[in-house]
This record gives C-alpha cells, structure tokens and sequence, in this order.
C-alpha cells in the first residue's frame, strides 16, 4: 500500500514538473521582441527635440517658417495647418546629399541608421568658460577612460549646454559687437577618430553649425562638409542632452521620408535605463 502511495506521489510530481515546464516553454516562446516590450516600458524617455515655431532660431541664410491655418475646428470641424519652412528647420537632419550632389538622400537612410547606442561627450563647463571651444581628443579620453571605447554604430552628442539658450536667437546667434558669431564646434581630429576609427553611424550637436560660429562667420562649413562627405547623417539643435546618461542609454532618430529629401525637421528621443 504504501509503495503505492509512493508511486502515485512521484507521478503526481512528475506530471507537475512537466506542466510547470510546459508552461515555462509556452512562457518563453512569446512571438518575436514581445517579451522585450517590458523592459522599454520600465524605461525613461527622454525628447531630444525642440518645440519649432515660425521664428525660431536658424541658420542666418533662412527666412522664418509660415504656418497657416487651412482648416479650422470652428469654421469646418476640422483642424489642418500648412507649414512653409526649410528643410534644415528646428531640430532637424542634414542628410549627406545637403552638401554633395549624389549622395544618400533622406529616404535613402535605412531604419537600422536611426534606432543606435547613444554616447554623449560632456563639454559643458569647457563651453561655460569659453563659447568658442572645439571639442578635443581628451574630451573623448576622458569618456573613454570611464565607460570604454566608444561602440561602433553608434550615435555620438556633444553635450555643450548651448540649447538652454532657446529659443532666443540673438543668444544661439551669441555676436559680439563686430557681428562675429561665438558658439561651440566640433573639431576635425575628434570626427575622424569616430567616423574612420570608431566607426560610428551619426553625430549631433546643440548649435545650429557643426562648425564653430566663428567658422560660420566666414561661411566655413567644413566640418559639416567633412561628416556628409562620408556619406553619413547628422542632427542639429539637440535638447536635453543633460537630462540623459553619457552612456547606456539608446536614442530613436526619426525624420519624414520625402522623396529625394535633403533634410527636414526630426523628431529624437532617448530610452535611459
């Protein structure tokens, strides 16, 4: 009798473990990335991007942005607006083919380009002490000394503090008195250590130039020449770089997919653990 009961009891068991290990298994074979859903719920988002206007601050060779009202709730219960702006508008992306006749244009950018790790370069204080201030190798040492070598593919922000300054575009601008522009650049050494070695897929920056303003002064673009020429994307007139981790966190960088587009307002946010 008791040997039956025994018996009865390891099957009992058996047939347990092997339920719980059904379960387990259907658990686990979840259709695709479903299961990883979770984990971006559990994280902080993060905007990137500034709210644009008609007159926000821009390039000095554009003229102000038109919203219209086409449609509205009152006379046609609906609401539609038409907006008349460069491409290079707001937060926005500078596809290689804005300064090279046949390069990648904004459609030609695949999906797999906008969803990458997100470095971010601390130079605010630099910056503070000095508007002019190029970003330099021992800024990216100095990130590298923490964190490791910066990951290929991935997105690199210079964090520089200079978007606290919108929307004013006399404090973007930043002229002194003989009209030269002063605001923060990146610097050559610092770009092709991360496009050619590193090898990273885009850059951004809170200014509205890649080059510094006094560069811009004089209509030197070549920094910003020197990144497209590579046949590489980048973002202008980041936000928020303060609020998000220099490393760890991913960033999702979006933009309309106009057909031969040469660059268009973007919309891109961080996902911070």
């Amino acid at each position: 009798m008791k040997r039956r009961l025994v018996f009865a009891l390891v099957v009992s068991l058996t047939l347990g473990l092997i339920l719980l290990q059904g379960t387990a298994l259907a658990a686990a074979k979840t259709p695709g990335l479903w299961n990883l859903l979770d984990r971006f719920k559990a994280a902080k988002y993060i905007d990137l991007t500034h709210v644009w206007e008609e007159n926000t601050p821009h390039w000095k060779g554009f003229d102000p942005a038109v919203i219209q009202t086409k449609y509205s709730h009152d006379k046609d219960g609906f609401f539609v607006q038409l907006y008349t702006h460069v491409g290079q508008w707001g937060t926005h992306v500078d596809p290689p083919v804005h300064f090279f006749k046949g390069k990648r244009t904004l459609e030609d950018i695949p999906c797999v380009e906008m969803f990458l790790p997100l470095v971010v370069i601390d130079c605010h204080k630099q910056v503070e002490a000095n508007p002019d201030y190029a970003i330099t190798m021992n800024d990216i040492k100095a990130w590298e000394a923490k964190y490791g070598s910066i990951p290929a593919g991935s997105f690199v922000a210079m964090r520089t503090d200079w978007s606290k300054r919108w929307p004013s575009q006399e404090k973007m601008m930043n002229a002194d008195s003989n009209g030269v522009l002063h605001y923060p650049a990146w610097s050559k050494e610092v770009l092709e250590y991360l496009y050619l070695k590193q090898k990273v897929t885009a850059t951004g920056h809170e200014t509205t130039d890649t080059d510094g303003g006094v560069r811009a002064t004089k209509d030197d673009y070549g920094m910003e020449a020197w990144i497209l020429e590579q046949n590489h994307y980048q973002i202008e007139l980041l936000a928020n770089l303060d609020k998000v981790p220099e490393a760890g966190a991913l960033v999702v960088v979006t933009w309309p997919k106009p057909k031969g587009g040469s660059g268009f307002p973007a919309r891109v946010f961080a996902i911070v653990p």
